[in-house]
C-alpha cells in the first residue's frame, strides 16, 4: 500500500475516533504534510498523549488545530514545538513565514527545525524560549496554541494576543479539556470586565478578561515546564548550582596554567 493510501486510512480512522468530519483546512494540511520527517511510524499515527513529551496523538493534534481555527495569513505562535508536526500543519494553513514556535527543551528545538526543513517548511521560526514568556518580539499573534497543560495561559501569552485573537490550550491537570478562549466582549470594547464569580460549577474558568468559546476533549498532555525542568537538567536547585560552580571552577585558569611571561622583557 502506498503512502497516499495509508494517509487516507489514517484520516478515516481519525474521523471515526473524534466522531466527526475533519474541518477542510485541517484535512487538506493533513493530506499535504508528510509524516515521515516527524515520526518513525508515519503515516499510521503518533504517540499516545503522555507517552512522549514531544509528540501528540493525532486525535489530540486535530482537536487542538481545529479549535485554533487559524486562517491563511494569521500570525501564529506555538508554545511547545515538540517534534514539529503540528507546527508544520499550521504552516500549511497560515503560511510558513507566519508561524513561530518555541520550546524550553533545546533538543526539541533542534529536532523541530530539522524536521520542518525536511518537510519543506524551513521558513518557520523555531526558537528556544520559556513558554511562560512567549515570544514578544513578533507579537501580537492572531492565534496562540499551547501544547502543554495549564490551568490558565500565562499572563505574557495573554498580553501577546491580538485584540480579536484566540488562545487554545489543554485546561486542567490530569485529564484535560481542550479550551479555546478569546478576549471577552467587555474587555475588547473597553468596558470594565465583570468580576469573576464562584457561585457554581458552570462558571467560565477562562482567565479574567477572556471567555471560553469552544471546548473539546478529553486530552492528557504533560504540564508546562518551568525553566530548569526540561529533560537533561537537574531539577534540584542546590545540586544544579553546585554542578555549575564546579564546571566553572574546572575551566578557570590557575596560576601555574597561565601563559609563559618573559619577565626580562617586562622589566
Amino acid at each position: 500500500m502506498d503512502d497516499a493510501s495509508l494517509r487516507a486510512d489514517m484520516i478515516e480512522g481519525l474521523e471515526h475516533q473524534i466522531g466527526e468530519p475533519i474541518e477542510p483546512p485541517v484535512l487538506t494540511a493533513l493530506q499535504r504534510v508528510p509524516r515521515d520527517p516527524f515520526v518513525d511510524d508515519s503515516p499510521r499515527g503518533g504517540a499516545v498523549d503522555g507517552d512522549d513529551p514531544h509528540s501528540l496523538s493525532l486525535a489530540t493534534l486535530v482537536r487542538l488545530v481545529t479549535a485554533l481555527d487559524a486562517e491563511e495569513g494569521d500570525s501564529v505562535l506555538v508554545v511547545g514545538a515538540g517534534i514539529g508536526y503540528s507546527v508544520a500543519i499550521l504552516a500549511e494553513i497560515a503560511g510558513a513565514r507566519r508561524v513561530h514556535a518555541i520550546d524550553i527543551d533545546r533538543s526539541a528545538v533542534v529536532a523541530a527545525r530539522s524536521n520542518l526543513d525536511a518537510a519543506g517548511h524551513e521558513a518557520v521560526l523555531v526558537d528556544r524560549a520559556d513558554g511562560a514568556d512567549g515570544l514578544p518580539a513578533y507579537a501580537p499573534y492572531d492565534r496562540i496554541l499551547l501544547e502543554a497543560a495549564v490551568v490558565e495561559p500565562p499572563r505574557a501569552l495573554r498580553e501577546q494576543l491580538a485584540s480579536d485573537g484566540r488562545i487554545v490550550y489543554p485546561r486542567g491537570a490530569g485529564v484535560q479539556t481542550i479550551a479555546a478562549i478569546e478576549p471577552s466582549s467587555t474587555a475588547t470594547s473597553g468596558a470594565p470586565a465583570a468580576p469573576p464569580t464562584n457561585d457554581g460549577a458552570d462558571d467560565d474558568p477562562a482567565p479574567a478578561g477572556f471567555e471560553t468559546v469552544e471546548t473539546h476533549g478529553p486530552a492528557r498532555l504533560r504540564p508546562m515546564l518551568a525553566d530548569g525542568e526540561q529533560p537533561g537538567v537537574e531539577r534540584n536547585r542546590t545540586r544544579r548550582e553546585d554542578a555549575e560552580r564546579a564546571e566553572r571552577g574546572r575551566r578557570r585558569r590557575h596560576g601555574w596554567e597561565q601563559d609563559w611571561i618573559d619577565w626580562d622583557d617586562r622589566l
